[in-house]
């Protein structure tokens, strides 16, 4: 059987959110209808809204259902871009972003004229608050990952929300790969007074949590001015139309609650089966390199690098011996690069080439850290003397 380690691309689905989604899908009728069978499917939706909101520190009116976090992340991105004011034309970019929001304010800078404004990672691979804080004044919207996708390092996305209450200028925060180990509420980050600026809006994906994939939302402060991306009935306040998902609302709503209640004891689990998976590693290749904080980081996520392997033949080695890792981020299409998050560190094109991830999760036990140990050797071994074979050609 599989040994799966590579939750921070995707959780397996909890049986609960499973149950939940079946049942939804039971009730016939749309929720924008104004009969009996479109109302009981309106009072499932709303209160799947209620408890999502409940879970992430919000009002339920707050609560944007859409299809997962590239959506999202395109909402609050566009959205805000197309409600700034006019003399403002400005994105704060964080360096090391994950490619939703890469590609989304590549667009914006190449079809709308925004300028970017990047902003460095420190050697932890966490944002530089400082110059996070002096990128803002006169930017149209600033966005920032919570967690690192790749890297796993948390940042002080408390700093970064006052910064930009400070300088009154709209963020969003990416907590897409976060959501799962950390608790975040939205109102208190935002924080009394915020106004139009500060914290505007979250990312949420589904997957990521053990919903169904399709699932996830965006928190949209009230107070925020943001465009609608999806155009048709106007539903949920205008910003996201189309027929409310109300099973996958039902299943999402499931998989945060429970999220929310076993965080703190999976966080302290997690922690010790990756420093035990740490510890086996540099038995077997002391040379390997943890990147990103060692501290704070999200519990069970790993990146390692491995100076003379390549991280592309380390997967396709160990995925040969049943084990699933990644080198970074599923969502480049299967298309391997080097890892733009650790060449933001400052490392070599080579060194970006080298890493993987090893991301635990929900499922994970002590014998799958264990089966990861037992294969690694032999697939180092033939990865490393791959690497050498090719570097005495080149």
């Amino acid at each position: 059987m599989a040994v799966y380690l590579d939750h921070a691309a995707s959780t397996p689905l909890r049986p609960e959110a499973r149950d939940a989604w079946l049942a939804a899908s039971e009730v016939t009728g749309n929720a924008s209808s104004v009969h009996g069978a479109g109302q009981a499917a309106r009072r499932l939706l709303e209160d799947a809204r209620e408890r999502i909101a409940a879970v992430l520190g919000c009002d339920p009116i707050e609560v944007v259902l859409t299809s997962g976090g590239t959506e999202s992340v395109n909402l609050a991105l566009q959205g805000t871009w197309w409600a700034r004011d006019p003399d403002r034309s400005a994105v704060v970019l964080p360096d090391g972003e994950h490619h939703a929001t890469l590609d989304t304010v590549s667009w914006l800078a190449s079809a709308q004229g925004a300028e970017v404004r990047p902003v460095p990672l420190d050697e932890s691979a966490a944002i530089d608050v400082a110059a996070f804080d002096a990128a803002l004044p006169g930017a149209a919207l600033a966005t920032a990952l919570v967690a690192n996708n790749e890297v796993g390092s948390v940042s002080d996305v408390a700093a970064l929300a006052a910064s930009a209450a400070a300088a009154d200028v709209p963020l969003h925060l990416d907590a897409v790969g976060a959501i799962a180990h950390l608790s975040l509420d939205f109102a208190a980050l935002r924080g009394p007074g915020a106004g139009r600026g500060g914290l505007v809006a979250l990312s949420v994906a589904g997957h990521k949590v053990g919903a169904p994939v399709g699932t996830g939302a965006l928190v949209v402060s009230r107070h925020a001015r943001m465009g609608a991306v999806l155009h048709g009935g106007g539903q949920q306040r205008g910003l996201r139309s189309g027929t409310p998902d109300v099973a996958g609302a039902a299943a999402l709503a499931v998989a945060l609650e429970l999220t929310a209640a076993e965080r703190a004891a999976e966080a302290e689990r997690l922690r010790a089966l990756s420093d035990r998976l740490l510890i086996g590693v540099h038995d077997i290749a002391p040379e390997v390199r943890l990147l990103g904080a060692p501290d704070r980081r999200l519990p069970g996520h790993l990146h390692l690098l491995f100076p003379d392997a390549l991280g592309e033949t380390l997967l396709f080695l160990l995925d040969s011996a049943g084990v699933r890792v990644s080198t970074g981020s599923a969502c480049q299409a299967g298309v391997a690069e080097p890892s733009h998050v650790v060449l933001a560190l400052g490392r070599t094109d080579r060194e970006a080439r080298s890493v993987l991830r090893v991301t635990l999760g929900r499922t994970t036990t002590a014998a799958d850290v264990d089966a990861f140990l037992a294969a690694l050797p032999e697939a180092h071994r033939r990865a490393a003397a791959s690497s050498a074979r090719a570097g005495s050609r080149s």
